[in-house]
């Protein structure tokens, strides 16, 4: 029968070989950098409480959006749950450098809005919140003009698909 203390004293060390590989090999980082907050004066305050689709593209971005077919959108048609409709984002245009989503009929049309690095591919994915049936608007900014792309969602009341 092996003793209770050698029985201790061998998970320690195993566990102590185990700690020391997963820090060495990188699998555990020895140190997490800070991660620092944006600049507040960066966030688009003012744009995210104003009301329609178009007044809140120029507050935004202080001009005017074309309708693009190189922006694809990627959501139901018909959400059950205006709660949580998933939206997907992604565009083959050029020096993307921010995506918008907008929900038409919203209090606040600007549901999200995403800085886009440079490098960066231009894809975005969040979940909106909706209470009817409204046109979702996404805007991408490329070579410093804007585009749009519009989708339509029916929000079925209940969840009972009418």
């Amino acid at each position: 029968m092996i003793d209770q203390r050698r029985r201790g004293f061998l998970k320690g060390v195993l566990g102590a070989g185990v700690a020391g590989f997963a820090l060495g090999s990188g699998i555990v980082p020895l140190r997490v950098e800070a991660a620092t907050a944006p600049d507040a004066s960066d966030w688009p305050q003012k744009a995210f409480r104003t009301p329609g689709v178009d007044e809140t593209i120029s507050e935004l971005y202080g001009m005017e959006a074309t309708e693009s077919d190189q922006i694809t959108m990627d959501l139901p048609t018909i959400a059950q749950n205006g709660a949580v409709v998933p939206v997907t984002v992604e565009t083959a245009l050029p020096n993307v450098t921010s995506i918008a989503l907008l929900v038409a009929k919203n209090p606040n049309a600007l549901a999200a809005y995403f800085d886009i690095p440079d490098g960066t591919l231009p894809f975005v994915s969040n979940r909106l919140k909706m209470a009817e049936t409204t046109d979702v608007v996404a805007v991408v900014i490329s070579d410093g003009k804007a585009y749009k792309a519009t989708q339509n969602v029916k929000v079925t009341v209940g969840g009972c698909g009418g």
